[in-house]
């Protein structure tokens, strides 16, 4: 019979310091989403010990991903306080679309960037970036290679690379990369350098 050398007890040591014990993440749900860009976000830090919190127009509505996939949204935009979070994700997929169309989303991100809190976004997530009031503006960024003209013209340095990191905010390309990206994430919502 096989036996786990690793305890399992404990999300500390499997991938280093990754312990997120305490940490309240928002990650923001719309229709069409990339499955991955959530789920794996989700999870991963579900496993490192956070608290993730679906955040959308409205809550209790489920969203369809790309393929049908639903997501239940817990928290409205009216009643998401940055106070209350340490970071947000905004995934891919035709979502950031939808999304950015709620000034109060926008208003949630660029105020989460103000505060020094993780945004992360990747794929098309961008898009609301570039809608949320000039946060990109002097930053190195990472997209879906099709939007980078729209994260160019936002005012960012667009930088081809499975994760870019500045400062508190984390982008990367494609669902290819979520591992460096969620890495990434939860490095910077430890306080480490990513």
């Amino acid at each position: 019979m096989y036996r786990w050398a690793l305890p399992i007890t404990s999300a500390k040591g499997y991938h280093g310091d990754m312990d997120l014990t305490g940490k309240k993440i928002a990650i923001l749900v719309d229709q069409m989403y990339q499955e991955m860009e959530v789920w794996y976000p989700l999870f991963r830090f579900q496993e490192a010990g956070a608290r993730v919190v679906t955040v959308g127009a409205t809550a209790g509505a489920t969203y369809p991903s790309k393929l049908g996939y639903p997501v239940t949204c817990e928290l409205s935009y009216d009643d998401a306080r940055v106070a209350d979070f340490d970071g947000v994700v905004v995934p891919g997929g035709y979502a950031p679309d939808h999304i950015r169309r709620h000034p109060k989303a926008n208003q949630f991100v660029r105020d989460m960037d103000a505060a020094g809190k993780l945004v992360a976004s990747i794929c098309h997530g961008p898009w609301v970036l570039c809608s949320a009031g000039g946060m990109l503006k002097g930053r190195k960024a990472t997209s879906f290679f099709a939007i980078k003209d729209d994260v160019v013209n936002a005012g960012a340095t667009w930088v081809d690379a499975e994760v870019v990191v500045d400062r508190n905010l984390v982008t990367s390309r494609k669902p290819e990369d979520l591992p460096a990206f969620c890495r990434a994430a939860i490095q910077v919502l430890g306080g480490t350098k990513a």
